[in-house]
């Protein structure tokens, strides 16, 4: 992010500014496309979020500049798709069942997107494992991280970054899942200080475990 600095309380402001785009696409979707378009209703919502998160991304690029493209390497994109597979092995399978039991909510709310999900098995793709992991990494590790770590340090930066991005993910095993996702994104990023690997990281992770969480779907 250049030699740009950001202080907490702009960080805020932008990450309740995409959350208020998250509610207005979501809230287009349930109580507009579903009920005037049925049929193509996930569709026009995924249209919907292009529109938004290309909004919001060049508008966040003309107010501080952020390098989208830059210093991607081999070795970058190896530690990525790394990442990716110690994602699932360190979330799916240790760390989320045992909050589920502290949590067994969260196990009812985890069954309830599977539901959703299996909807619309290709627009949910689309949107879980490519369109949210590009919009939150830039934001969240190009900008908000980036911007921090100028003003306040590495490691506040890491931790604040983190937080942003657990508190975005409501669920509360996802939340905490999400801290554990987004320190280890936040070192992966000051690393290699790029964001393509860590897109390549967060879109790996989210395929991997979408791709186990509806498969046994599939098949029965």
């Amino acid at each position: 992010m250049g030699e740009n600095t950001l202080k907490i309380s702009n960080a805020i402001i932008w990450v309740a500014a995409y959350f208020g785009i998250m509610l207005f696409y979501t809230f287009l979707n349930v109580a507009v496309w579903r009920k005037v378009f049925p049929n193509y209703s996930e569709w026009i919502n995924i249209i919907v979020i292009m529109i938004c998160a290309l909004g919001f991304i060049c508008l966040l690029k003309s107010r501080y500049e952020i390098n989208l493209l830059s210093n991607v390497t081999l070795t970058g994109i190896l530690l990525a798709i790394f990442c990716s597979v110690l994602f699932f092995l360190l979330l799916d399978k240790c760390l989320d069942p045992v909050f589920e039991n502290i949590f067994p909510q969260s196990e009812q709310d985890y069954q309830e997107t599977i539901q959703s999900l299996m909807k619309s098995p290709v627009t949910s793709l689309l949107q879980v494992c490519i369109m949210a992991p590009i919009i939150e990494e830039i934001l969240m590790r190009g900008f908000v991280l980036g911007g921090l770590k100028n003003s306040y340090g590495v490691m506040a930066a890491l931790f604040i970054s983190a937080l942003f991005f657990a508190i975005l993910h409501f669920n509360m095993v996802q939340t905490l899942s999400a801290l554990v996702c987004g320190i280890v994104l936040g070192l992966l990023y000051i690393k290699t200080n790029s964001i393509p690997c860590c897109i390549i990281a967060h879109c790996g992770y989210n395929l991997i475990s979408y791709i186990t969480m509806i498969y046994p779907y599939i098949n029965k």
